[in-house]
């Protein structure tokens, strides 16, 4: 196996490669005068390992442009962050179903897929291929450990999330519950544990995905005003669009921290080890 990646993904291709003690194939990109873009691979071999997440529409292209360029041999594509796939239902007419249709072109030349906490695992049926979702939940709780923070409260952003975050807490067997929102007038709203006082607590506020971090930041200062030592959030996709870690971080969060399907300066925790986990699991089987 030989393992190749699209720009925004080397640095978790290159810890892949080092997982599996695969050649990683230098890759060159560039662009035609008229913006097309351009990729040409080094020497491939009869199986390929393509790592790529679909940060934004050039990446999605690079895709593309990586699974033809592996035609000749057997290709499992890795796609660490899927973008596209919060369309993942028609919710007006004449829209289209947008994780559906990426996942659909991502597919022709794959044997397989694997992806990283996608955030609905429905959107795994519409690949042509075997699609499997993996989970860092233990390696956030890893990165949890190693803060050394005194019996630290483990929180889910809603309900819908609880799940994640219990994994992440059954790391260190610390508690673990999630924020509820209670209206208490019309302007007036109240974010807090929905079971266990946050009071003198180190809290740690855990998700799939920070895309802006409004929510996070509102809960973080109510947080604070109900007596929680300190604030910290992590999450597997650190997206933190429009000034996300800065809202964060003004908001009083000590520490905000992603893992490398999403690459930027706050991925500090890697999927290398999970995703080379489940490629050889699944070679077994």
């Amino acid at each position: 196996m030989r393992i190749i990646s699209t720009e925004r993904s080397q640095v978790l291709a290159a810890r892949i490669a080092e997982k599996l003690g695969a050649p990683l194939v230098e890759t060159k990109f560039t662009r035609f005068p008229d913006g097309e873009m351009y990729l040409r691979c080094g020497e491939l071999d009869k199986e390929t390992l393509i790592v790529s997440s679909v940060v934004d529409n050039d990446m999605l292209v690079q895709t593309l442009l990586a699974i033809d360029a592996a035609d000749q041999s057997r290709n499992t594509l890795v796609v660490p962050y899927l973008g596209y796939s919060r369309q993942d239902k028609r919710f007006f007419p004449g829209e289209p179903i947008s994780a559906r249709a990426v996942a659909r072109a991502l597919s022709t030349g794959i044997d397989r897929v694997f992806v990283v906490n996608i955030h609905d695992r429905g959107v795994l049926d519409h690949f042509g291929a075997p699609a499997k979702d993996v989970t860092i939940a233990p390696a956030v709780g890893g990165y949890i450990g190693d803060l050394h923070l005194n019996n630290p409260l483990v929180l889910a952003p809603d309900e819908g999330a609880i799940n994640f975050a219990a994994d992440v807490a059954a790391v260190g067997g610390w508690d673990c519950d999630h924020l509820e929102k209670t209206r208490l007038s019309g302007e007036e709203v109240r974010i807090a544990p929905k079971t266990i006082d946050a009071a003198g607590r180190e809290v740690v506020i855990v998700d799939d995905i920070i895309s802006t971090g409004g929510t996070l930041a509102t809960a973080a200062c109510m947080l604070r005003e109900q007596g929680a030592a300190s604030t910290h959030a992590a999450c597997v996709h650190g997206v933190l669009t429009s000034g996300a870690y800065t809202r964060l971080r003004a908001a009083g969060v000590s520490s905000v921290v992603s893992s490398d399907t999403y690459e930027n300066a706050s991925s500090f925790i890697s999927a290398a080890n999970t995703i080379a986990t489940a490629i050889r699991e699944d070679a077994h089987r």
